[in-house]
């Protein structure tokens, strides 16, 4: 009977691993170009010579280069998110806040927002690459606001939490188009220490995780 032999399998799982390797250096590539050099110096080629890979070998893996940059950007903020998760794996520890802003802040001031934030401004110009961007974008967008919701302690069933917690992230936004142009780190940290007082009073706790609202009488 006919079959996969052990000498077959051994060699398949390296190929695996190598095109997902390949995969992955393509990924990071595209997005080290595209925040570097825009939408416009950053093409096929470029990523594949970066990546250390053929360009055929870039095409299997992306057929169009609206497939590579938007699968580059997507996955890059999936690995911050992963890593913000990380750093809080039980939450905001001891209700510190201040720390939690400051990462959510850090998300919006990297190399991957500079890489999406092109890619914003080439979607506004390309058809074919727009629907893709919005639709990454909501995506993204969505995951950071949960994000922000766990690690902040947030309770959205109060009126005006929600919409505190989207505007601390439209603020990071603000603050990393800020940084496109210049290193600001002095006022952004000023702004993150007000954010995470405002937020207290706001969520309803201190810097410690105690509540300050009143408690609620049993039934």
């Amino acid at each position: 009977m006919g079959g996969v032999s052990t000498a077959d399998r051994a060699e398949r799982v390296p190929k695996q691993d190598r095109s997902r390797a390949t995969r992955q250096r393509l990924l990071e590539a595209a997005v080290a170009c595209l925040a570097e050099h825009g939408w416009a110096g950053s093409t096929v080629s470029v990523v594949a010579e970066r990546a250390g890979v053929s360009r055929g070998a870039a095409q299997h893996h992306f057929p169009t280069r609206e497939d590579l940059f938007t699968a580059a950007v997507e996955y890059v903020a999936e690995e911050r998110s992963t890593a913000l998760r990380a750093l809080f794996p039980e939450g905001a520890a001891a209700g510190d806040r201040r720390a939690v802003v400051a990462a959510l802040v850090d998300l919006y001031t990297g190399p991957v927002f500079r890489a999406a934030l092109h890619l914003w401004v080439a979607a506004s110009n390309e058809e074919q690459l727009r629907p893709r961007v919005t639709e990454l974008e909501l995506r993204v967008g969505r995951e950071s606001h949960r994000i922000a919701v766990e690690l902040l302690g947030a309770d959205e069933s109060r009126p005006g939490v929600r919409e505190t917690v989207q505007g601390l992230l439209d603020m990071a936004r603000g603050l990393g188009l800020a940084t496109l142009l210049t290193d600001d780190r002095a006022r952004r940290e000023r702004v993150v220490a007000q954010w995470a007082e405002l937020l207290d009073g706001a969520l309803g706790v201190d810097r410690t995780g105690r509540s300050k609202l009143p408690a609620r009488k049993g039934k």
